[in-house]
């Protein structure tokens, strides 16, 4: 089990203006899944993957990433497991204007101090596409291939978990094919476990598996 989740509640407000985003959650994510999580606007299904990914902390219940709860960790713990695990996708790119391909993809392990695999890294970039372009900056490239300069940072520290929310919003249907495609090689040929948020069933079946969730209950 890679991921698991047992009794997910998230609640905003107190009382009468209580809302329960997330609604007694359970789940199970195995390695190498490529699962779906999808739902309309306010189901819950950003909220599930920011507590999958320790971006917050959960009203109760307990978020397991391997055997080690992650909903029981300070910030600073939460932290290190996220640059140590995780790989994180927006639908915003979130590219630094002033560096280029390669640096915006290298600077997150710089910045943990980490040492740069290049013969990875080039992997990554030949796999992507992005091969001729690791010296242009973001101003130069097309939407879909400022997405894969997001893939390749995602993925530039080995992580055993990628987690994507909506990151095909910005994106026409077929670039966003496109992007979902080159997602599901990555999952192949890296093994690594990719859960990614969508509201678009055509996006959704094409992955392995999809979880619903409504009213912030998962029915899968």
């Amino acid at each position: 089990m890679v991921i698991q989740t047992r009794h997910l509640f998230k609640c905003y407000g107190d009382g009468k203006n209580a809302v329960k985003a997330l609604d007694d959650v359970s789940i199970e994510v195995n390695k190498k899944d490529f699962i779906a999580i999808m739902g309309k606007s306010g189901s819950g299904k950003s909220t599930l993957l920011n507590m999958l990914g320790g971006l917050d902390y959960p009203t109760s219940g307990d978020v397991f990433v391997g055997d080690e709860c992650i909903s029981a960790l300070d910030d600073d713990k939460l932290a290190k497991i996220r640059r140590s695990k995780i790989g994180f996708i927006f639908q915003n790119y979130n590219l630094i204007p002033v560096l280029n391909v390669y640096e915006n993809i290298i600077l997150p392990l710089q910045l943990d101090k980490q040492i740069v695999d290049k013969e990875y890294l080039e992997d990554i970039l030949e796999t992507l596409g992005l091969s001729e372009k690791k010296n242009s900056f973001p101003s130069s490239l097309s939407g879909g291939q400022q997405q894969r300069v997001a893939i390749a940072r995602a993925l530039a520290n080995k992580p055993k978990i990628v987690l994507a929310d909506e990151p095909t919003g910005n994106l026409d249907s077929e670039t966003g094919f496109h992007v979902i495609s080159m997602l599901k090689n990555m999952n192949k040929k890296y093994g690594q476990t990719m859960i990614v948020v969508t509201h678009d069933r055509e996006i959704a079946d094409e992955m392995d598996r999809i979880i619903r969730v409504v009213d912030g209950r998962v029915i899968e």
